[in-house]
């Protein structure tokens, strides 16, 4: 994402246009180019830290199972905003950090072991405030993308935690 910041940056272009765009043809690149498209400074510096550590996270407690996870997330909150999202484009990248952090969160209520349970409880000291997020609040902030993400988070962990294959994750 910072590859794509420094190239709108350094050639003056917005990128803007390869959000998500729902329920168009051209709006489907979004979803595998949205989040790595940041409307400022502000924005791309206020998901890296996030994105950095539920990522981080993600792939070292649970490495088995991460990249699926992130794939999920990415994947499917981008497909979510495209069917259901607001008409206008969709950039960024806290849907993902959404789907993250609503994954470690349930991954260790629905496991109920001690490891993942204390996951859960440090992700939700850091950041259980995400929660408002899933609601419309700001215009020109895609709620969709983070309700959709909180979503894909819960989804994926729930069905995770049935799979015998993660128990020694």
């Amino acid at each position: 994402m910072w590859a794509f910041f420094a190239v709108e940056n350094y050639l003056s272009i917005d990128l803007g246009f390869l959000g998500i765009y729902p329920r168009t043809l051209h709006g489907l690149i979004g979803i595998l180019t949205g989040p790595m498209i940041h409307g400022s400074w502000m924005h791309i510096t206020s998901n890296t830290l996030p994105l950095l550590f539920l990522g981080g996270a993600l792939y070292y407690f649970y490495d088995k199972i991460a990249t699926r996870v992130f794939l999920q997330c990415y994947l499917f909150t981008g497909i979510f905003v495209w069917l259901f999202g607001r008409s206008f484009y969709h950039i960024g990248a806290s849907g993902l950090i959404y789907g993250l952090a609503f994954f470690l969160i349930s991954f260790g209520i629905f496991r109920k072991d001690f490891r993942s349970m204390f996951i859960s409880i440090v992700v939700v000291a850091l950041y259980g405030g995400i929660i408002y997020g899933i609601f419309p609040s700001q215009p020109g902030v895609s709620w969709e993308s983070h309700l959709m993400g909180a979503i894909v988070g819960v989804t994926t962990a729930f069905t995770l935690s049935k799979e015998r294959s993660v128990s020694s994750s």
